[in-house]
């Protein structure tokens, strides 16, 4: 079979382009025209170096702090090496493998448009690394989003220069072994590349695309196992009308209303006459709350798609206008301000869904407590709400703002940073969580549905339910439910997103 190449060139990325490549091993070429570009702005700096006897900042001095000290010419290699070298303090727990595949492919993709100055083969050896899954190891901790992500991106980079160590074949090794092995000479680094390399926001922005791609993901299966909790809750369909969202007409929130009625049309449940006029709020205000986050997360999408098609490095050099300019677009501000956003719109969707799986074991509406037929001598689904409950508190805490924080760096050169290297670790653990509890939600409501036979739900649910029910068994009597709640989660990791009917 032939495989798939993927051409990066200066044209954006998509959300789908990216899912497209993780998720089918989609391997990476350098287009001609982003070589044709790399050259040109490698050629114009080589050319501005031994034209200029001014200082340009990081190229020919050093750097932060040290911005006021120049190098000499026959150091400027050396310079560039020993940047990689003393910024890898990168530290904590390894990222996930796909969010350093993201970094490398984000970083190619910036270089690829010709404003960076860096060698061709720099940007190729990125992509070999890709290409045959050798990961440099990279951890959560080190990143104050300001200078860009330098630590992380430092820890990336490493293996260009034949040291640190990657994820290969299963197994941690030196770089240095592994360039031997691919018959690959280490990157003599030359002036501008060390910069270019670790200034820029693609540990933020991969962790952000990482946590989107899941997200779009985890916002259908809401809706989903929502609709399929309030009709097992015996729920009224009047909140979902279409003219109770005309007057009030956010985006998300019709959608998300138009979402329920289809997802319940032919519900048999739904067609019975009701004796309650109202449902609590986690039901009847699902519009209004599911909505706001689809709004929110379609917000936080549009930056990060800017972003990731944005050169974050600094100086930026522009070969046609004759300018290297020293600017800050690595500051990871916008980044961090939705990373903090997205964190606290998934928060509320678990904790929403929390109160749905509450109402479910209340034995409320003639379903019994706990959903178990003998509750007393079974505990049934008691523990599995105390598990979501303390996972919607972790959220909770984790939702605290890292972007409200600075702590100066660099003997107050860099005297405003973001932290957004914090709030795209946190912001994925949000998301993380919010699946576990949305999967709570789906062991809890497929089991109250049981308790409504033999009237039937529609029939687009009732497919899911026997999807799910391959996986997961009815609850006759107490079993050990953290396997339950495991098997759930795989199930909707497993799911492709769906269509609605």
């Amino acid at each position: 079979m032939k495989t798939r190449i993927f051409e990066i060139t200066p044209n954006n990325l998509t959300f789908e382009i990216i899912q497209n490549i993780l998720e089918n091993d989609i391997k990476l070429k350098l287009s001609e025209e982003s070589r044709r570009l790399i050259q040109k702005s490698k050629n114009y700096l080589d050319k501005k170096l031994e034209a200029s006897e001014k200082p340009i900042y990081g190229i020919n001095t050093g750097f932060g702090a040290l911005c006021d000290i120049e190098i000499s010419k026959d150091e400027l290699s050396k310079l560039q090496e020993n940047l990689v070298i003393s910024h890898a303090c990168n530290i904590g727990t390894e990222v996930p493998a796909d969010v350093v595949k993201l970094m490398l492919l984000l970083k190619a993709h910036a270089l690829s448009k010709g404003n960076s100055a860096v060698q061709v083969k720099t940007v190729e050896r990125i992509i070999d690394l890709f290409n045959y899954n050798v990961l440099p190891l990279v951890y959560e901790q080190g990143s104050l989003g300001a200078s860009g992500d330098l630590a992380p991106l430092a820890m990336l980079f490493l293996p260009l220069i034949g040291l640190g160590e990657v994820n290969f074949e299963g197994e941690k090794t030196d770089a240095k072994k592994v360039l031997e092995r691919f018959g690959w000479s280490p990157i003599k680094l030359e002036a501008k590349e060390g910069l270019a390399l670790l200034n820029g926001t693609q540990f933020m922005s991969a962790h952000a695309v990482y946590t989107l791609l899941k997200t779009f993901r985890i916002i259908d299966q809401g809706d989903i196992i929502g609709a399929l909790s309030l009709d097992a809750f015996n729920g009224l369909i009047e909140p979902f009308s279409e003219n109770i969202q005309k007057v009030r007409p956010h985006k998300g929130q019709c959608t998300t209303a138009v979402n329920f009625r289809k997802l319940l049309k032919g519900s048999e449940l739904m067609a019975e006459p009701k004796v309650h006029i109202q449902d609590p709020y986690s039901f009847r205000c699902i519009p209004q709350v599911h909505g706001a986050v689809k709004d929110a997360v379609n917000y936080v999408a549009g930056v990060v798609e800017t972003e990731i098609n944005s050169v974050t490095d600094n100086p930026t050099v522009f070969p046609d206008d004759d300018q290297i300019i020293s600017g800050g677009n690595f500051h990871g501000e916008p980044l961090a301000l939705v990373l903090d956003f997205l964190a606290i719109a998934l928060s509320e969707l678990g904790s929403i869904s929390e109160r749905r799986t509450y109402r479910l074991i209340s034995g409320e509406r003639k379903l019994p407590e706990f959903l178990v037929a003998k509750s007393g001598i079974n505990s049934g689904f008691m523990i599995p709400q105390y598990a979501a409950a303390s996972i919607v508190s972790q959220n909770k805490q984790l939702c605290t703002p890292s972007s409200v924080d600075s702590i100066p760096s660099s003997n107050e050169q860099e005297d405003h940073v973001s932290m957004g290297g914090n709030g795209a670790t946190k912001a994925l653990k949000v998301v993380l969580n919010t699946e576990k509890i949305i999967a709570i939600e789906l062991y809890n409501a497929a089991q109250a549905m049981e308790f409504r036979r033999p009237l039937k739900t529609s029939s687009f649910l009732e497919k899911f339910i026997k999807e799910y029910r391959e996986k997961v068994a009815f609850v006759e009597h107490d079993v050990v439910m953290y396997e339950g709640i495991n098997k759930t989660i795989e199930f909707l990791n497993e799911t492709e997103i769906r269509r609605l009917p």
